[in-house]
């Protein structure tokens, strides 16, 4: 791990909130589809937000952790997460910062049954248990199942939660709008895994990436990076999303940019390390522009 650049120990790389596009495009993607159906509500809309937050800042508070209590994360491999194995911070206040974020969420859930009533508790324990969980108790990252776990939890469930919770229904619109960004947002983990590749094969850490092949990681990644663009042109097609969320085909430079870097991954430290910023970049800018096309489309024209 040597070709890798250290990180600053802190609260602020435990936090990673350059991250946390993951959990605002969900949000505005179902926010936005209900502002279209007149359910919006400004102040449910920004708690619902802040909830989709705080589960993955618990997701990645508790993955530090996680890792470090399993002997993942330790003094030779301490690049990407160096808080705990070098006592910057100690387990039992990194956890408890972790459980605290699911904490605000439970209790902005009571708020949330006050409002739309029962149903929505349905998302509020999926989303606590998927945050909670990806490397303690099920620790389902380790069963090779974290990439699952993103593609459901925050590409389905988080957009379906925030729309459920200003209208009461789901929403098939919400469900289709959200498969490109879904596979997108999975292709930022891809893209972690494979940064991670040979040090998790060596801490028999068993993601999803780790237990194939290194070319055929790669593939996967390819492939959640750029199957959104297939299904984001075949719902405009189909008439099931305007033709102004097309808007997002603007990003298939920054995905010709992120293929080009990947190529060079296997013996360049630098593009290896580069794998998931450009990941998270041409996620960020793809969800952004398709809400903002959507909000065009079906609310403007």
């Amino acid at each position: 791990m040597a070709d890798v650049k250290p990180v600053k120990a802190g609260w602020f790389n435990v936090f990673r909130p350059w991250t946390l596009h993951g959990a605002v495009v969900p949000a505005i993607i179902g926010g936005a589809v209900a502002f279209h159906d007149d359910t919006f509500c400004w102040w449910i809309f920004l708690m619902t937000l802040a909830c989709c937050i705080l589960l993955q800042s618990a997701a990645n508070i508790l993955n530090t952790y996680g890792d470090f209590t399993k002997g993942t994360d330790t003094v030779e491999n301490h690049t990407r997460s160096p808080e705990l194995v070098t006592g910057a911070l100690t387990p039992k206040k990194v956890f408890l910062a972790g459980m605290a974020c699911l904490g605000i969420v439970a209790l902005c859930g009571l708020v949330f049954i006050w409002y739309i009533g029962w149903g929505i508790l349905v998302f509020g324990i999926l989303g606590i248990g998927g945050a909670a969980m990806y490397t303690i108790g099920a620790s389902y990252k380790y069963l090779g199942l974290g990439q699952v776990g993103v593609f459901f939890l925050m590409g389905i469930l988080m957009p379906l939660g925030t729309y459920y919770v200003m209208s009461g229904d789901l929403s098939m619109e919400v469900f289709l709008i959200s498969l490109p960004n879904a596979f997108m947002i999975t292709a930022v983990l891809s893209g972690n895994e494979m940064r991670d590749y040979e040090s998790d094969k060596a801490a028999n850490v068993g993601t999803l990436s780790g237990r194939m092949s290194y070319q055929n990681g790669m593939r996967l990644y390819y492939f959640e990076n750029f199957v959104g663009y297939i299904i984001l042109a075949v719902l405009v097609i189909t008439g099931y999303a305007h033709f102004a969320c097309l808007l997002a085909f603007i990003c298939i430079y920054d995905g010709y940019k992120l293929y080009k870097n990947s190529l060079q991954a296997t013996t360049n430290p630098g593009c290896n390390r580069l794998l998931v910023p450009m990941a998270f970049n041409h996620n960020w800018h793809f969800g952004v522009l398709l809400v903002i096309g959507y909000l065009i489309g079906n609310c403007i024209l």
